[in-house]
């Protein structure tokens, strides 16, 4: 694995991080445990794996507490990513990008990690009233002051955002293209995976183009890929998978065929289907991160060894030959 400079820090490019937010939220609250989460983030770093990603809204506010708790002993070995931009109610999310709130929340978000600064600082998402400028300028004054090494921006990525035909990220391309001009975007984070390779068409070669780093999410489709769930489990109401439209049980047993081909591969090679599925990330571009979250200290030294897998020709043409994924919205 090779190192890529952002700003004053060092992303590893070609390799696997860690996303924290299965920890503290979105996946089955009765399942998370900040003893086994802490044991979890250690092991990933002592399995190589440096960048921790994170954000003020997973919890909210819970994530990073717990990450700054592994940083106040191993903040040499990790290379930290968190965001901004996105408050929590009680039953909504709301956008905030106005200057003094990015302030606020940085300092809070440095408090909480226990560190003095933060290596990746990822605008979550822009604020519909507020200009995108002025949000990023203010992030860039982080920069300035120290308190910030680089600036990343996360996708909109959401369905209900494509006109026309036009590419899924088409938005978030206006939107880098907007802020590029206040302050160089280190970093782009968007989902891709076998089932939602979306960011190819568009996203994918920007950032290419311009030696942007990209934060491959949910690189497992949601657990997935990973051959380990049953159609028809059913899930517990707070798991963000139980309103997901490809995790009913129909569409569920609909894609199989996707596992089925994965662990076709994975036989070969003696590795598991998420081990192929994090390989064929990594395998879309030497700038790209697999960001796959866990909560897990089995799975994140499963994840960490994919970095180590290199998939053939026939393999990468059998996963390009696999369906298309479908969910409700098909």
């Amino acid at each position: 694995m090779e190192r890529r400079t952002v700003g004053a820090g060092a992303l590893r490019v070609g390799a696997i991080g860690l996303g924290c937010m299965p920890m503290s939220w979105a996946y089955t609250a009765s399942q998370q445990s900040m003893a086994d989460s802490l044991r979890t983030v250690h092991t990933a770093l002592d399995q190589g794996v440096t960048l921790l990603d994170t954000a003020d809204m997973y919890g909210p506010f819970t994530n990073e507490l717990l990450i700054g708790r592994v940083l106040r002993q191993r903040r040499q070995d990790a290379f930290v990513a968190t965001k901004c931009g996105l408050l929590v109610g009680d039953q909504h999310i709301v956008a905030n990008g106005r200057p003094g709130y990015v302030r606020r929340a940085c300092d809070a978000s440095l408090r909480r990690l226990q560190t003095d600064v933060i290596d990746l600082y990822q605008l979550h998402r822009p604020d519909p009233e507020v200009p995108v400028e002025e949000t990023w300028g203010a992030m860039a004054e982080l920069v300035t002051a120290g308190k910030v090494r680089a600036l990343g921006l996360c996708a909109l990525g959401a369905r209900a955002q494509r006109r026309g035909g036009a590419p899924l990220h088409a938005p978030t391309v206006r939107q880098l293209e907007r802020v590029q001009q206040v302050f160089p975007v280190a970093a782009v984070q968007a989902e891709l995976s076998v089932w939602s390779p979306e960011a190819l068409d568009g996203l994918l070669p920007w950032c290419e183009a311009r030696g942007v780093g990209f934060l491959a999410a949910m690189p497992l489709g949601n657990g997935f890929l990973t051959g380990t769930l049953t159609p028809g489990q059913g899930f517990e109401p707070d798991d963000v998978r139980a309103r997901h439209p490809r995790f009913t049980a129909e569409m569920m047993a609909a894609n199989q065929p996707i596992v089925v081909g994965l662990r076709r591969v994975a036989e070969r090679h003696g590795v598991t289907p998420a081990q192929v599925a994090l390989a064929w990330v990594l395998s879309r571009g030497r700038h790209v991160v697999a960001l796959p979250g866990t909560k897990k200290e089995r799975w994140a030294v499963e994840n960490a060894a994919a970095a180590r897998l290199r998939l053939t020709p026939r393999d990468l043409a059998e996963i390009a030959g696999l369906p298309r994924a479908r969910g409700s919205w098909d």
